[in-house]
């Protein structure tokens, strides 16, 4: 069984006295343990796709399954208790809390998550994993544009979600700190064997992974294609 897994989806906004359609019918199936890219012109529904996958929109009409679990079939509450259980967002802005420092990003996280606040240990595990364990008392303006990227990952991992779900994650990055980003991507999914979900549009990005879905005009034209991975 898919561990994701999105059938004949759409999604219309309304804007004025106009409905706009962005996406038209999306089936896509991802399996656990890929690392999957989504590619696209401006404007296809890939960001309106991802968002949906991790329960933020819900769709006009179709169905979204995580491990099984129908979405369109719980309350907002259970939706939002699946979504902090069993996936991680890393956004291209970062998103970080400016007057925290990396380890208080990932203690909020954890607060989130869960009633005990969680793990000291756990945190510096995961900064020395993306090789952050010298900056944990460093706040975002304090870090590299990178840095802060990797930090944002490191949020994102730090409840062990069954999903990550990354939305341009190195599109503010110049090309060194792209590499090392995607590198950590690769090795969160090689070795904790990590499900990732990747919008880009970058060739490069893409070829990180072990498999790109192509879309266009609200419709997936391609959903097998490999990188070289």
């Amino acid at each position: 069984m898919p561990i994701l897994e999105t059938r004949d989806l759409t999604k219309s906004y309304v804007v004025g006295k106009v409905e706009v359609p962005a996406l038209r019918g999306v089936s896509v199936a991802i399996d656990e343990g890929e690392f999957v890219a989504i590619m696209g012109p401006s404007g296809c529904g890939k960001s309106t796709l991802l968002h949906i996958m991790g329960g933020l929109l819900s769709p006009t009409s179709g169905t979204i399954l995580i491990d099984g679990e129908d979405l369109s079939k719980v309350s907002d509450a259970q939706r939002t208790d699946i979504r902090r259980r069993k996936i991680g967002f890393v956004f291209q802005r970062f998103n970080l809390f400016p007057t925290l420092t990396a380890d208080g990003n990932l203690k909020l996280a954890e607060k989130i998550h869960s009633r005990d606040g969680g793990s000291a240990e756990k945190r510096r595990e995961v900064l020395r994993l993306l090789k952050l364990e010298d900056k944990m008392r460093h706040k975002p303006l304090e870090l590299s544009g990178g840095e802060q990227q990797r930090v944002a990952l490191a949020r994102a991992i730090i409840n062990s979600p069954a999903i990550i779900l990354a939305d341009e994650p190195t599109g503010n990055l110049d090309t060194e700190n792209s590499r090392i980003v995607l590198e950590m991507f690769k090795e969160l999914n090689q070795k904790f064997g990590q499900t990732i979900i990747m919008i880009t549009h970058n060739p490069e990005a893409a070829a990180a992974c072990s498999r790109t879905i192509h879309m266009r005009d609200g419709h997936v034209v391609d959903a097998s294609a490999a990188g070289a991975y």
